[in-house]
């Protein structure tokens, strides 16, 4: 998780969007922990895209998995289960797009006017 960390970290930083690092690195670790955890079947990898158009910044992590993330409740007690619920606190919106196969998932972040000209994206 450390190199999808620090993708997003560069590229925010090269992009000059530095309101939103914390919320935006702590989400691109949890998406990706989930799709190793979870959506990559075995011998596959899964996909990290940053996208922004200078007023928000787009993270989605697709993998080839089955299945559907959802938010869970989880009790006070538990050790797992809190990664979604932390993006959908931290993040602008959240969502999950099908594809045949795997799906995306995706949070978006507003932020700070960045000095981008036209829409960029980076994937790793």
């Amino acid at each position: 998780m450390s190199a999808a960390r620090a993708f997003a970290l560069q590229t925010l930083t090269e992009w000059g969007c530095a309101d939103r690092h914390d919320d935006v690195r702590l989400c691109v670790s949890e998406l990706a922990t989930n799709a190793l955890l979870h959506g990559v079947p075995p011998g596959r990898e899964f996909c990290l895209t940053v996208v922004t158009d200078g007023s928000m910044v787009r993270v989605e992590v697709r993998d080839s998995g089955d299945g559907r993330p959802e938010v869970a409740e989880g009790r006070v007690d538990d050790c797992g289960g809190r990664g979604l619920r932390l993006v959908t606190a931290l993040a602008d919106d959240f969502g999950v797009t099908a594809h045949n196969p795997g799906k995306t998932v995706w949070s978006v972040f507003k932020t700070a006017a960045a000095r981008i000209e036209e829409p960029c994206d980076g994937s790793i």
